[in-house]
């Protein structure tokens, strides 16, 4: 006759109740591993939005500083340049039987010749009469034509501002000696004397009764 052990009281009510304390250990394990990916998770979150956020805000920084700088770089330049140092030796209007289109200003071959406005350059090049010229297209449409140079030193097409040297004086063309011949043309085409334009843009004119 067989005798099996009779398991009664606390104990006999443990051993059948553990697996379930196992299972349910086993649950609370996993929930808080997943509480802990989520808690990982939001944390990784928020540390990417603060680095994005401190990448928008350097580059917003960045921004104001550069535009801050143009302004004070366009502050500091002119808005006009006379083109080039030199003596005033002939003004705009009738000479030798026909019409002197704008004014020469002599100095040495190689003097720096730089753009009286921002514009683009529209010509860089031979020229009949002139040698070689630049010609500048203002926004509003107003030419800047430098003729007799020596050496031109844009491109067509280029972006110049007033003041950036384009070109030397030279004596190619028609000259009689080492000069500028500097015409405006007007927006209609018409050819004006350069020194009241100039004037009527507070740009002195050396040499002349306006200057």
């Amino acid at each position: 006759m067989e005798i099996r052990p009779a398991w009664t009281g606390a104990g006999a009510t443990v051993l059948s109740t553990a697996p379930q304390v196992l299972k349910v250990a086993g649950l609370e394990s996993a929930d808080y591993a997943g509480k802990l990916q989520r808690a990982a998770e939001r944390d990784a979150k928020r540390v990417a939005d603060e680095i994005a956020a401190m990448h928008a805000e350097a580059e917003r920084i960045a921004r104001e500083e550069a535009d801050r700088l143009a302004r004070e770089e366009a502050a500091r330049r002119p808005a006009l340049a006379f083109p080039a140092a030199g003596t005033l030796t002939s003004g705009f209007g009738a000479r030798w039987g026909t019409n002197h289109n704008g004014i020469d200003i002599a100095n040495s071959i190689g003097t720096p010749i730089v753009s009286v406005t921002d514009g683009v350059v529209i010509e860089s090049g031979p020229a009949t009469g002139f040698g070689l010229w630049v010609r500048i297209a203002q926004d509003d449409g107003t030419i800047g034509v430098f003729g007799h140079i020596d050496q031109s030193l844009v491109t067509v097409g280029q972006h110049v501002r007033a003041g950036e040297i384009i070109a030397t004086m030279g004596n190619r063309g028609q000259s009689t000696g080492p000069h500028l011949h500097y015409e405006v043309w007007l927006p209609n085409g018409v050819k004006t004397d350069p020194i009241p334009w100039f004037h009527a843009r507070g740009v002195p004119v050396p040499g002349s009764h306006l200057g």
